[in-house]
Parts: structure tokens; C-alpha cells; sequence
């Protein structure tokens, strides 16, 4: 099995293991447990994790995510996993590039760190701030996967980088589930997982995140302000154009900014 790829059953044992931590167990939810909360037999469920054919239905899947408490990004992978992702089709080339125009105007009149990126996490576009604050975006093919997991410069801006790239490889992690087609992300994670570091904590849980929505920073970056930064995350994506990512950063506390140079 490539990195990245994860089918149905790894999943199942998995969400198993975090089920009895969110629970309070101190170990994973039995199998016999979780089918007694589904309202299936053991046998059932036993099946389902070893790799059977059973019917799943959204109902059924609706009773197995209340079952291992799943949340809502995991939910999206298991029913990805179960129908095969969305219907949505790509945007023709005219409409893909009047959402990036669109957007482009948008982070342009955001008053903090605002930009653009593609699926594979590319940057796209940029505001004036982002580029004072991150100059990194500066550089041609920037890519925000490559800077936030194995740059030094992200190691030491990102107060506790480990809780970040978690979350980062967790969103790798979701696109990956979701598209475990895609030569492309596995490159990129292959790529990545070179970094013992990315290794280690792609190594710790399967944990999975669609989007940063609401994910806070903490940062220290000394051009910008004298004390630690702590920022918040809204993505935006057009409807039907879900493979571009908009993420406007906004400020949760209030530490006096230093003026850029120049």
C-alpha cells in the first residue's frame, strides 16, 4: 500500500483507537462495542473491517460515524471512501479563471496575510501583507506544504511546529483518502516523508482534516511584532471550483505590529 492511501478497514481500526481516547477509555473501542452501538451484529461489523462486501447505506454510514465518534472531516472520508467523493465536475477554464479573479480581488482588500492556493497546495496569489509577513511566497514554485513541513525558517516561525504539522499532514492525509488516484499527492507526500521529522509525526495518528477552518497559529515572527502572533484561519472556496483554496488569516489577540521596513 502506497503512503497516504488508506482504505476502509485501516481507517475503521483506526477511528477504533481514537474512539476509546475521545471516550475516556484508555484503549480502543472494541469491535463487539462498536457493533452494539450500531445496532449490528458482531459478525457484521467484524466483516466490515476485514474487507467485505456489505451494503452501506447513508443511513447505515450515518449509525457507524455516531458508533466510533467521528467528526465531521473523518465523516467526509468515510463517505467518500463509501460513494466515491463528489459528483462535482471541474470548472471550465473560463469559470476556474474568473473564481481566481474573483478571489484575487478579495485577499487583495484583506487587511492581514491573505492568499491563494491549488490542490496540491501551490501558491496562487498573494496580498501585500502575506508577502511582507511570509516572504517565502515570493519564490517561484512556492509551495506551502513544502515551506510549512520542511523548511527551517517554518520550524522556528510556527511556536510548537509539531502541532502544525500535524494539522497539515493531516489535511494531506484527507486529500489523499479523497483522491487516492492522484500520482501527484503522492509524490508529494512521498517527497515530504524524506524529512525524518514530517516522518515522525505523519507517524503518530491517522488523523484527518479537510480544512483549516478556524485553526489557530501561534508565531513568532520578529519583523512583524515583538511578542508571539496568534492568528486564525477561514478558508473560503468557490462552489464549484473546490480544488482552490482561499485563506484569509485574521488576528485573535492584539500585539503591536511593527511597521514593514522601507
Amino acid at each position: 500500500m502506497r503512503d497516504g492511501f488508506i482504505e476502509l478497514p485501516e481507517l475503521l481500526r483506526a477511528w477504533r483507537v481514537v474512539a476509546g481516547v475521545k471516550l475516556g477509555r484508555g484503549k480502543p473501542l472494541p469491535q463487539t462495542e462498536v457493533a452494539e452501538r450500531m445496532g449490528v451484529s458482531e459478525r457484521w461489523y467484524r466483516g466490515l473491517e476485514n474487507g467485505a462486501a456489505v451494503s452501506l447505506t447513508p443511513e447505515v454510514l450515518g449509525r457507524l460515524a455516531e458508533a466510533l465518534v467521528l467528526g465531521q472531516d473523518e465523516r467526509m472520508v468515510l463517505y467518500g471512501q463509501t460513494f466515491g467523493g463528489t459528483s462535482l465536475a471541474a470548472p471550465d477554464s473560463a469559470a476556474a479563471a474568473a473564481d481566481l479573479d474573483a478571489l484575487t480581488k478579495l485577499i487583495e482588500a484583506h487587511p492581514l496575510p491573505a492568499y491563494l492556493t491549488d490542490h496540491m497546495w501551490n501558491i496562487r496569489g498573494y496580498n501585500a501583507p502575506m508577502a511582507e509577513w511570509f516572504p517565502w511566497v515570493l519564490a517561484p514554485g512556492a509551495n506551502l506544504m513544502r515551506w510549512a513541513l520542511t523548511t527551517d525558517e517554518a520550524r522556528e516561525q510556527f511556536v510548537d511546529w509539531p502541532v502544525h504539522a500535524e494539522v497539515y499532514l493531516a489535511m494531506l492525509r484527507f486529500a489523499l483518502a479523497s483522491r487516492p488516484e492522484s500520482d501527484e499527492l503522492g509524490a508529494l507526500l512521498d517527497e515530504l516523508l524524506r524529512d525524518p521529522g514530517v516522518r515522525k509525526v505523519w507517524d503518530r495518528r491517522p488523523q484527518v482534516v479537510a480544512y483549516r477552518q478556524g485553526h489557530h497559529f501561534r508565531l513568532s515572527l520578529p519583523h512583524v511584532a515583538a511578542g508571539e502572533l496568534v492568528l486564525q484561519s477561514v478558508v473560503l472556496t468557490p462552489a464549484y471550483h473546490q480544488d482552490v483554496r482561499c485563506v484569509l488569516l485574521v488576528r485573535r489577540d492584539a500585539p503591536e505590529v511593527q511597521a514593514p521596513p522601507g
